[in-house]
């Protein structure tokens, strides 16, 4: 049975609700499906012919995802796996990543997003918190895996290579990966089957129905442990089919001055193991039954640049990274941008001259949002409609409350800086079997920390500051590294830059910067000369490091702890 979303707390205190386009609500409607399964097989039907998800040049119909998914469905449950059993899925952005993934949510399972690029230390502490029993992993990692497996309750692997789903050309691409690039470690993993096996030996089976309620959990979906151990946030169905729904009224919006076309096509470089990807790309490109170009490898920007050649992209999430390396690439400087109708950045902090920067190169402004792990993800936005970069992370979305806080949990008042506290239907259920964790992170009116500092201004945008850990004190003054590295980034020469704190015997901590030059010629003098007129002196670079590149997660997002060393 549907039921309302909670209608908590007075309108009167909600002063973003004044800012809200006039077609957006104050709460999102009755869900209209009790599982993401159920919203998926729905899909399928619906729009059964249409392309679904596309890589490397091949296509996958929403009929074609709903016969795959099927057969892995069915193996799963052949094996013995019941409801609530969690499934490792450690995979790059290919045609078997949704199909798996789905093909485990209608079984009534729970999918636990890997990151393929994980150590093996990392990968066991995973699965083995996360109690899974069953890993489907690319034949690139599964020496990471068999490292990792044997400390674990995994008992079922399915290996996966690049070329499963991709026909004759599959064959081809296997070959080049294995033998010409040499990607494919030995690995040795007894018993494991193949995908192209398990999607066999499905096919043979019948899919039984299992009953799943929308408070049934669909994801573990692990924080990447920058406030420590790494933690799987619990989220549910309803989670995710509220926070699809609350991106579905925001994304109408965009289209108030822009027309809509008949089937939109989404770019999906992010990974599709990370939250943002799988919420705002695949969640919401199924329910909307649009076109997903999936990216297996974005770092590579000129094949990147050719694949974006051969499509009309009209959704491009993204990062701060992403935006800028796409922009110092030539070819990318030649595309035709006429199709775009939004840009969303998350992630991390969008910086005002990047953003300037690809508006300028693009026609088409970069919208920022905000979510995390722990909120499905998105929970702010910038208008859709809007028509250029605010700088702000937006305006609490339908059904959402922001709050902020002081260190006591104590709300501060409008204009004032604190901690970003939030409460909606997309808020995690908890840290899995971790009660003590879940505790500190929820305000006893039942508010999620984030542990990001922002303020909220009249309108009710927000505008985040930092996060609490990543904040430099000097002599008794907050400085916000955000902040230093706009000024920095705004200097012609500067590629990327990234502000960390470093001890100082005089003022407790000083600024330090670590520059990516753009232009070789740059000197330590010019930037300090520069950062001069935009930060007072405290805020200023005390230090500055010139190097090749900056250390940064599978996401793209700067790793600002391993530059404190």
């Amino acid at each position: 049975m549907n039921e309302m979303i909670a209608q908590t707390g007075s309108t009167a205190g909600k002063i973003w609700l004044a800012s809200y386009p006039p077609t957006v609500p104050e709460y999102i409607p009755p869900l209209a499906h009790r599982s993401l399964g159920e919203l998926f097989e729905e899909s399928c039907s619906r729009f059964a012919d249409r392309p679904a998800f596309s890589s490397m040049g091949k296509a996958l119909t929403f009929r074609q995802m709903e016969e795959g998914s099927r057969k892995i469905g069915s193996w799963l449950q052949a094996q013995g796996l019941k409801k609530g059993d969690r499934v490792a899925v450690m995979l790059p952005n290919i045609l078997q990543n949704p199909v798996i993934v789905y093909g485990i949510l209608r079984a009534g399972m729970v999918v636990v997003n890997v990151n393929p690029l994980y150590t093996p230390r990392e990968l066991e502490h995973q699965l083995k918190d996360a109690g899974a029993t069953a890993i489907f992993v690319l034949e690139n990692f599964a020496h990471t895996v068999e490292q990792a497996v044997s400390h674990t309750a995994i008992r079922h692997v399915i290996v996966a290579t690049m070329g499963d789903m991709l026909g004759l050309k599959g064959h081809v691409v296997n070959l080049v990966v294995r033998r010409v690039k040499k990607l494919v470690p030995a690995w040795s993993l007894p018993g494991a089957k193949s995908f192209r096996q398990a999607l066999s030996e499905g096919a043979r089976q019948t899919l039984q129905p299992v009953e799943v309620a929308p408070d049934d959990v669909a994801f573990l979906q692990y924080t990447g442990g920058t406030t420590g151990v790494s933690k799987g946030a619990v989220l549910t169905h309803k989670n995710l089919l509220s926070n699809k729904e609350q991106m579905a009224i925001w994304l109408e919006t965009a289209f108030l001055f822009k027309p809509k076309p008949d089937q939109l096509q989404f770019l999906c470089a992010l990974p599709l193991y990370h939250i943002f990807a799988l919420t705002v790309n695949s969640l919401m490109g199924i329910a909307t039954g649009s076109h997903n170009i999936l990216i297996a490898n974005p770092r590579d920007i000129p094949a990147f640049v050719k694949e974006l050649e051969k499509y009309r992209i009209h959704v491009f999430p993204g990062l701060n990274t992403l935006f800028n390396a796409l922009m110092n690439n030539p070819g990318f400087q030649k595309l035709d941008f006429s199709s775009l109708i939004l840009v969303f950045g998350g992630g991390m902090s969008v910086q005002r001259s990047v953003a300037e920067r690809w508006h300028a190169m693009t026609g088409c402004p970069i919208t920022e949002g905000y979510g995390l792990s722990e909120t499905s993800p998105v929970a702010t936005a910038n208008r859709l409609d809007a028509t250029e970069f605010s700088g702000m992370i937006g305006l609490p979305v339908s059904s959402t409350e922001v709050s902020m806080r002081d260190d006591e949990g104590l709300e501060i008042e409008i204009g004032n800086v604190g901690e970003i506290c939030i409460r909606g239907p997309q808020v995690m259920a908890g840290y899995w079997n971790r009660p003590d964790d879940t505790a500190r992170a929820m305000t006893a009116d039942g508010f999620f920390r984030t542990g990001d500092i922002g303020y909220m201004d009249r309108q009710g945008y927000i505008k985040i500051v930092d996060r609490k850990k990543d904040m430099i004190l000097v002599s008794g003054f907050n400085v916000y590294p955000n902040e230093v590295e706009e000024v920095a980034a705004t200097h012609p020469g500067v590629l990327e830059c990234a502000a960390v704190g470093v001890p100082d015997e005089h003022s407790g901590e000083a600024v330090k910067l670590f520059v990516v030059r753009k232009d070789p010629t740059l000197t330590e003098a010019e930037l300090r000369t520069h950062c001069a007129v935009g930060l007072t002196n405290y805020k200023r670079p005390r230090f500055i490091e010139f190097r090749d590149q900056l250390p940064k997660s599978n996401v793209g997002k700067i790793l600002r702890r391993e530059l404190r060393g």
